[in-house]
């Protein structure tokens, strides 16, 4: 025991020690929080920028159904003829010229609708205006049917179905996404984790491995003391420089985007909640209906998700480090895993895709509950499906329970595994493996 939180203690000094380690750990989040800022700025910069289209409407139909809008503000030309208004947009420099026909008929006056501009323009900002040729269509359409102004307006009045649970509680639409895009995080930060930590681990093993001072090494612990050894302190390392990212990168976050004072409206606009779309929300959801969103995004259970991301990200990077450390054992440069690293990372990529699949769907459909058991895809499927709670109506305690028992389980078979390649593997030079030759270290 002496002997292993030795070997702990020194992979951790050398980790953190190391002048690329420190390097990384001091400009990762300068880096990270410089490229939220650009973006951010330029998101304001695009934001900002308002596009000028003209509008000469010849057709008595959509006179006032073009008005201004955050990106777009429209000029209306009146009295004169087409050649007239293209050379106009050209001289001013507007974005284009929507053209409306003469004619007595909507509809095929619509047909004949046309938008000038000189370069090829944006999905949305076309969309923008078909909506609103087609909104006026339809109306028109409509009066001729004699429907009253009143009665389109009625019309246009969406219907949303209530939701009510068993125990007669009011419940929001959208909840369910919104906490499987929350577990669906966790998930995915635990992959990163895997996949960057673990290289951490194989890289070390091949770096002993290539200096030859593993035969020194080996000579007084056993290799199984020393795989397990690398594995821990190099995760200890990996956890280090990552909680010292979060506090740094939040911390910068805030006192770099608080000092160009554009937090709070540019968010708003990426996430389409600027004043004219949270009045049209109100409009269309009650305040009780906003509460039920907040209250049910509080009672997310927060704290068992954090407990629950370090005890998977444990279990699962036990799993898959003990991985990387066979490979690097059995390779003699990093040229040559590359044959053995894509089998490894494939079941997390899996469980990233199948999970979002699954569990928006269905959380607790076979799917959800297969990858969720299954201990190469659990940590990532299982964390996707917590936010919805554990007991009725979220995860049932024994699948939880077996999921962690099963992880553990592989755990000690796939360390006993990987100590077997281990052990061979890293007195091995000048050879490069196969799947065949690993099955036959196995053996052994």
């Amino acid at each position: 025991m002496d002997k292993l939180l030795l070997i702990i203690k020194r992979e951790y000094l050398a980790k953190v020690r190391n002048k690329s380690f420190i390097v990384l750990t001091v400009l990762s989040p300068v880096l990270i929080v410089g490229m939220i800022a650009l973006i951010v700025y330029l998101a304001k910069v695009n934001s900002d920028e308002k596009r000028v289209i003209a509008v000469l409407d010849e057709s008595p139909f959509f006179d006032y159904q073009f008005e201004n809008s955050v990106q777009i503000n429209y000029v209306h030309f009146k009295d004169v003829k087409l050649p007239t208004a293209l050379d106009s947009v050209t001289q001013l420099g507007f974005y284009g010229l929507l053209y409306i026909p003469k004619g007595n008929d909507i509809e095929r006056v619509a047909e004949q609708i046309t938008f000038y501009t000189e370069v090829s323009p944006a999905l949305e900002l076309l969309s923008a205006m078909e909506q609103k040729i087609q909104h006026k269509v339809r109306n028109e359409k409509l009066k001729e049917l004699q429907i009253s102004t009143q009665g389109i307006a009625e019309l246009d009045q969406r219907f949303e179905m209530n939701i009510v649970n068993f125990n007669g509680e009011k419940n929001v639409k959208g909840i369910s996404e919104i906490k499987a895009v929350i577990g669906g995080g966790f998930g995915y930060l635990i992959m990163m984790f895997i996949i960057i930590y673990g290289a951490f681990v194989m890289r070390s093993v091949i770096e002993e491995k290539t200096s030859r001072i593993i035969e020194v090494i080996i000579s007084s612990v056993k290799p199984f003391q020393l795989m397990l050894g690398k594995i821990i302190g190099t995760s200890l390392a990996g956890i280090t420089q990552f909680v010292i990212w979060i506090i740094s990168a939040g911390l910068l976050s805030y006192v770099v985007l608080s000092f160009m004072g554009i937090q709070f409206d540019v968010i708003n606009h990426q996430a389409n909640i600027s004043t004219g779309a949270l009045e049209s929300l109100e409009a269309s959801a009650s305040k009780d209906t906003l509460q039920l969103y907040i209250n049910e995004l509080v009672q997310i259970p927060w704290v068992t998700l954090v407990l629950s991301f370090m005890l998977y990200f444990s279990l699962g990077y036990l799993i898959y480090s003990s991985i990387y450390a066979a490979i690097g054992a059995a390779v003699d440069n990093e040229t040559d895993t590359q044959q053995f690293v894509f089998p490894v990372i494939t079941p997390l990529m899996l469980a990233i895709y199948v999970g979002f699949i699954s569990v928006f769907e269905n959380p607790n459909g076979p799917i959800a509950v297969g990858f969720s058991l299954f201990p190469l895809t659990s940590p990532i499927v299982m964390m996707m499906r917590l936010p919805n709670g554990i007991g009725d109506g979220g995860v049932p305690w024994w699948q939880l329970i077996t999921s962690i028992l099963i992880l553990m389980i592989t755990f000690l078979l796939i360390v006993w595994l990987a100590a077997k390649i281990y052990r061979v593997g890293i007195l091995m030079y000048g050879k490069k493996p196969t799947y065949k030759e690993l099955y036959k270290w196995l053996r052994y």
